[in-house]
């Protein structure tokens, strides 16, 4: 099982890196070196674990509520279809899909509603 290594000298979070001293790419040794000071040492396992996550498309439609009240995202009158409230918040979420198209997002203002739809 795969752990996080911290730096010594800062405390930062070590990341993988190749040590590119050595000409022979064969022969170059897997080090883990810190991005906020130059700390580094090598590694006990040249295995290098990768983890991604794909969220599925129905995953990345689910918003909260609380959206409504960020006072960092544009609004529009645009009636809601369900509460007939005259205001919603907007904003742009692509797809991971290169072909997806862009999409826009509304939540309803009225928090007792908290309608989400999408064009």
């Amino acid at each position: 099982m795969p752990s996080f290594l911290y730096c010594s000298e800062c405390n930062n979070l070590l990341y993988p890196r190749e040590d590119r001293s050595n000409p022979d790419v064969t022969k170059r040794d897997l080090m883990f070196a810190c991005r906020n000071c130059d700390y580094q040492e090598k590694a006990d396992n040249q295995c290098v674990y990768r983890n991604e996550i794909v969220h599925a498309p129905a995953e990345q439609t689910l918003l909260v509520q609380d959206l409504s009240t960020d006072p960092t995202l544009p609004r529009t009158r645009m009636r809601c279809a369900v509460c007939g409230h005259e205001e919603a918040v907007f904003f742009q979420a692509q797809g991971s899909s290169a072909e997806m198209k862009m999409t826009l997002y509304y939540i309803c203002c009225n928090r007792a509603c908290g309608h989400r739809w999408f064009s």
